[in-house]
This record gives C-alpha cells, structure tokens and sequence, in this order.
C-alpha cells in the first residue's frame, strides 16, 4: 500500500533522514521506533506532505505523493495525527470532528462517520459541546485519532500518540489503537515507548541518526538483546 523508497529530507541545511525505505501492506499495523532525533517525525511530515523530501519516492496505491501538498495527500486516504494533537482547543469536540471531514468525499459520509467515531471513543460522545482545550490529555488524543478517522482514511499516520499521558492512560490509548486497527485500518506509528508499540504492531523500523538500523517482525525486534537493552529497558 505505501513504499518509501531513498527518502533523504529534512529542514534548511539540516538532513533529518538519509535514504530511508520503507513499505506498509494494507491491513498492517507497522511502527517506526527510536531515540529523540532520530528522525521520526520527519518521516511522516514527508509522507504526509507537510514537507517534501529532498530525494527519493513516496508511492501510495501506486500513485507518486511525494511532492503533493498535504489536502491531495488527505484526499489519497492518509490521514495524519500529528504530535502534540495540534486540536482546535476553542472549539468544541463536535466541530473539531466535523473539521477531518472537509473534503468532499468525507462529507458525503459525514453522519456514518461520526456515530463510528462517537462508537470508538463513547466519551468523546459525552463531552461533543466541551471545548477541546479543557479535555484531559488523553480525551484529546481520542479526538485527534477521531478527527482523522472523520476523513474517511486508508492509512492513519500516529506520531507520538502517548506522549505527556498519565502511564495508566498511555495503556488505554495502545488498547483503543488496538481497536481502531481491528476496525480494518492501516496504521504506521512512530512512539518512543517501544515495550508497548510493539505489542500492538506486526512489523517495525528501528530508525537511528535519520537511517533504518534494523527491520523485522515486532516480536522478533521485542527479542533482540541490543533492543531490549536499549529501547525496552530489560
């Protein structure tokens, strides 16, 4: 479904990523693991358009994104949740579900859309007139996974998705992830906790100084000794 092929990007002088690749099937849960810096985010900014990579190819159902502005990447099928959640926090949960469904095609579904969302997260359902600012942390990043769903995606891009949350609350955002990927969703994850991430993936990159230092099943990553020492702390 997406293949990167040589991705080199980055911002001004600085080159985050050097020739990265990557491939994700439709139906899989992948994640992109590593240390801060490493450049994770940069990944999915080149995937989703927000920046354009300096060399290289982003294929997405076999159509060339690389180069597209984000809204043609968006009405392709990928949706991207961003770090920090990037929420419109003056405005309510309900508008702010109804702002991931601009396009004209997710429009159309707009009502089937929303009771899905309003299905997966019931509390966002509860609190649809509350501003979005004064939900707690992980009330928001319900709302920012919601929101892309809203759009109607094939692939869901997750950065950092249990960042800032209470540790009780990280474990329930890796079960609603694990929900939203049983729904039929693709997903390509970037998280810094690699114990839990890579419970709930089928594949994973390890990314290190902007290279991919090690691919493999997550059960297999989950058991290499440099891994564990490293990244899942055992």
């Amino acid at each position: 479904m997406l293949e990167l092929h040589g991705i080199t990007a980055g911002y001004g002088a600085f080159t985050a990523l050097w020739d990265v690749g990557l491939t994700v099937s439709a139906g899989e849960a992948v994640a992109v693991v590593g240390p801060n810096g490493a450049g994770k985010t940069t990944l999915l900014r080149a995937i989703s358009g927000l920046i354009a990579p300096r060399a290289g190819r982003v294929t997405f159902e076999g159509v060339e994104l690389a180069g597209h502005p984000a809204y043609d990447i968006v009405a392709h099928g990928v949706a991207h949740v961003p770090e920090g959640r990037r929420l419109f926090p003056q405005l309510t949960v309900a508008d702010n579900l109804k702002m991931g469904a601009y396009l004209p095609a997710a429009r159309a579904h707009y009502h089937e859309s929303l009771e899905r969302v309003y299905t997966l997260f019931p509390v966002l359902a509860e609190r649809q007139v509350q501003r979005a600012g004064s939900l707690s942390g992980g009330e928001q990043q319900m709302l920012a996974l919601g929101r892309a769903l809203m759009s109607r995606p094939k692939l869901i891009l997750l950065d950092e998705p249990s960042m800032g949350l209470a540790p009780v609350m990280v474990l329930r955002l890796f079960d609603l992830i694990r929900r939203v990927r049983e729904e039929g969703y693709t997903i390509l994850v970037v998280e810094q906790n690699v114990r839990q991430v890579l419970k709930i993936v089928d594949r994973a990159y390890l990314l290190e100084v902007g290279r991919v230092k090690m691919e493999g099943r997550a059960a297999d990553l989950a058991g290499q000794d440099f891994v564990r020492k490293a990244y899942v702390g055992l």
